[in-house]
């Protein structure tokens, strides 16, 4: 097994179907390989495509969506895509070329600090210094990835540790020329240097995956939460994209939610969930229902723009946030309940723990219903009005 070899092995062994990538030479072992373990490997036009749809595979299936590219511009053309990820907090492993590991900062071909570029945009960039090493940190990335608050990582494959030893051990002697006590002792340093990168490597087969742990809320958190909702009378729930996490899990999370019987806003990746026209999802006029809500839930989505920064959750309000990120608990506004856990496991134990507590609140859905039914009156009057070409209310 070459490195392409073993980096494949790990994605197989995780059950990656698509490998994202623009083909360029420092990479190609890795994608000869995958392709021979069976991986579909999708070549696109441009890296930030190949990020783009490793992105939406992590959000569709849950397991890290994987994208492969060439060193220096190959790495550079991601950062868009990887900033979404990690924006988005998507498990994405980006896989990036890079020059030989003896050649770094000597002028090789498309040799950058691609660890200084992507740093502050993932959970963790890592460099591979032998091939016994690719492996293990192919595997630490999909943990990473997965773990807390899911993100990309970057890990940097240099080109001497992805082809066959012998053809490395080649490029480095075809390099070592001249006689004499001066080529002696160049023969003698790249020998051993390529003895470095390849001691041990049949040693530390890939290890089988570690399942992913979700953060567990705290069981008191949950009877605290029960509580405030036993005593409100116009709760809302807004459930954004991190409480779909959990892939697999969509369906009882959609169940939770119906189960609770509270008005619920859908935002970002949750839109879709309860499906077209279920009785609890209320879509139009969101800022006056949380400035009249009296318990205010925010389920993965923290009070950024998207809320006005919090202000649009009445001041009087009482707010409860569940996030897995403890930053995003308290941006902007401070909860009463800050719980860091993942949304879907809070809102399925919230439900066992208090049970349906729908009917109680029947009069304030049917507030929030009838204020819907007349914005999508309006909206069907707007488009109505005659335009010089197609009324694009109408279109839509």
């Amino acid at each position: 097994m070459n490195g392409g070899d073993r980096v494949a092995e790990v994605l197989a062994r995780r059950g990656v179907p698509f490998l994202f990538t623009l083909c360029g030479g420092h990479i190609s072992p890795i994608l000869v390989a995958a392709k021979r373990r069976g991986i579909r490997v999708v070549d696109v036009r441009h890296e930030a495509d190949a990020v783009f749809a490793a992105d939406a595979v992590a959000r569709m299936t849950g397991t890290p969506g994987v994208a492969v590219v060439t060193a220096g511009p190959g790495v550079t053309n991601t950062l868009t895509a990887i900033k979404n990820a990690q924006l988005a907090q998507s498990p994405v492993v980006l896989l990036g070329g890079a020059t030989a590991t003896l050649l770094k900062g000597r002028g090789a071909l498309q040799d950058i600090d691609q660890l200084a570029l992507l740093g502050p945009h993932v959970k963790e960039a890592v460099t591979v210094g032998a091939v016994r090493d690719l492996a293990p940190a192919v595997e630490r990335a999909f943990e990473t990835a997965r773990s807390g608050v899911p993100g990309p990582v970057f890990v940097e494959c240099p080109v001497d540790l992805l082809y066959d030893e012998a053809l490395v051990r080649q490029w480095y002697g075809a390099s070592a020329t001249g006689g004499g006590l001066s080529g002696r002792a160049l023969r003698f340093y790249l020998g051993r240097h390529a003895d470095r990168l390849f001691r041990g490597a049949d040693r530390r087969p890939p290890a089988p995956p570690v399942p992913a742990s979700d953060p567990v809320p705290e069981r008191s958190e949950v009877r605290r939460a029960a509580a405030l909702f036993a005593r409100a009378k116009r709760p809302v729930l807004v459930l954004g994209s991190q409480a779909m996490l959990r892939a697999r899990e969509v369906g009882a999370l959609a169940e939770a939610v119906a189960a609770l019987g509270v008005p619920v806003y859908l935002a970002g990746g949750a839109r879709g969930l309860l499906g077209a026209g279920h009785p609890l999802q209320m879509r139009h006029r969101r800022k006056e229902a949380l400035k009249e809500a009296d318990l205010v839930l925010l389920a993965g989505i923290p009070a950024d723009f998207r809320l006005d920064y919090g202000r649009q959750v009445g001041r009087r309000t009482r707010l409860l946030s569940v996030n897995r990120s403890a930053a995003d608990l308290t941006l902007n506004r401070k909860p009463e309940l800050g719980v860091e856990a993942d949304a879907g496991l809070f809102l399925a134990d919230l439900v066992a723990l208090g049970g349906d507590r729908g009917k109680g609140w029947a009069e304030w859905r049917e507030t929030l219903r009838l204020r819907d039914a007349a914005r999508e009156k309006e909206i069907d009057e707007q488009a109505k009005i005659p335009t010089e070409y197609v009324n694009p209310i109408h279109l839509c």
